[in-house]
């Protein structure tokens, strides 16, 4: 570090500052350093910078799956906040197991990162208390949390289906159906569809056990699943699926059986992506902030790096139901 400041022409404290906080120092000053360092091809210590600061200018994020594209537009957020503090991104997945997340808990917080992002609300009792005894800034994701470890960073599944039954509701349907991925060890969709059906009985519409059924992950799975509905009840006129593929799986039973759709049956999707505006027709979907929850928790965690406290506990960014030609 003497070196670098040497050839910079900087102190050995502004080198230490241009790499952990660049937005003090100033823009020429960061520039020298920043030449610096790749003139001499010098790495920073960070395990002996932790041990004296007790933390690192690392993230961490813990998703359920990275084979699931629903949290790209959260890891970049994420990724573009830290990238202009000079942080940096570890990303790893549960495979939707909570003592794997226990684990990989476990394991971050024992490099000293200085955040922790997971994309679940429901841990183990000693993943909290891991969190809970630590000094690591944990964001929870994915769920609008009551009574969060730290901050929550989502939006209300609960609400989001009660808001799709609004819709359908809303458009004369009756006769509703709700299909998703398992739910058991996801309160996210479970949450979805507890919101769903709790607003389908408000509005004194009848819930049939049988029309609400889980499927596996893919095209041909939403194509079964609306067979099924479709199959038990003739007369059904809407499904509501909770997953973008699981829809399109369905649109394409829809056009392989004849069913038009919407004028015969109305099919609504939940996660809205680039597939869901160009099927044929265009399907109605619930749209969530994905890129805004990763880029508030980033910044999030950088202000609490900087010592300032979040403004608020739960930050709840919403949700939207965008209607498109299928309902």
């Amino acid at each position: 570090m003497k070196d670098v400041a040497s050839l910079a022409g900087v102190s050995p404290m502004t080198v230490s500052r241009a790499m952990r906080t660049p937005g003090k120092v100033s823009p020429d000053a960061l520039a020298r350093v920043r030449n610096a360092i790749e003139r001499s091809g010098y790495v920073p210590n960070l395990v002996a910078g932790s041990l004296s600061s007790n933390r690192t200018n690392l993230v961490a994020l813990i998703v359920p799956s990275l084979r699931n594209a629903l949290y790209a537009e959260m890891i970049q957020g994420i990724s573009d906040v830290l990238r202009r503090h000079g942080f940096q991104l570890m990303i790893s997945d549960s495979g939707y197991s909570d003592e794997q997340e226990e684990n990989l808990i476990a394991a971050y917080v024992a490099q000293r990162v200085c955040g922790l992002i997971l994309h679940n609300t429901r841990h183990t009792a000693r993943a909290v208390q891991i969190l809970k005894n630590s000094t690591v800034t944990c964001i929870e994701t994915g769920n609008l949390a009551a009574n969060p470890i730290d901050v929550a960073v989502s939006y209300s599944n609960y609400a989001a289906g009660a808001a799709m039954a609004d819709h359908l509701a809303g458009r004369g349907y009756r006769r509703i159906g709700f299909a998703s991925l398992p739910v058991r060890g996801n309160d996210r969709l479970r949450e979805r569809r507890r919101g769903f059906l709790a607003r389908l009985r408000k509005l004194g519409l009848e819930v049939r056990p049988e029309l609400i059924l889980e499927a596996g992950a893919g095209l041909e799975s939403g194509a079964q699943a609306l067979a099924r509905i479709v199959d038990t009840d003739p007369r059904v006129d809407a499904v509501f699926f909770a997953g973008d593929v699981l829809a399109a799986g369905a649109l394409f039973e829809c056009q392989r059986r004849g069913l038009a759709v919407p004028t015969r049956i109305a099919v609504a999707a939940s996660d809205d992506n680039d597939l869901m505006q160009h099927t044929i027709p265009p399907l109605t979907t619930v749209r969530f902030p994905r890129y805004e929850i990763g880029v508030r928790s980033a910044e999030i965690i950088i202000a609490r790096a900087q010592g300032q406290a979040p403004a608020s506990r739960s930050v709840d960014l919403g949700f939207e139901v965008i209607q498109r030609g299928s309902t």
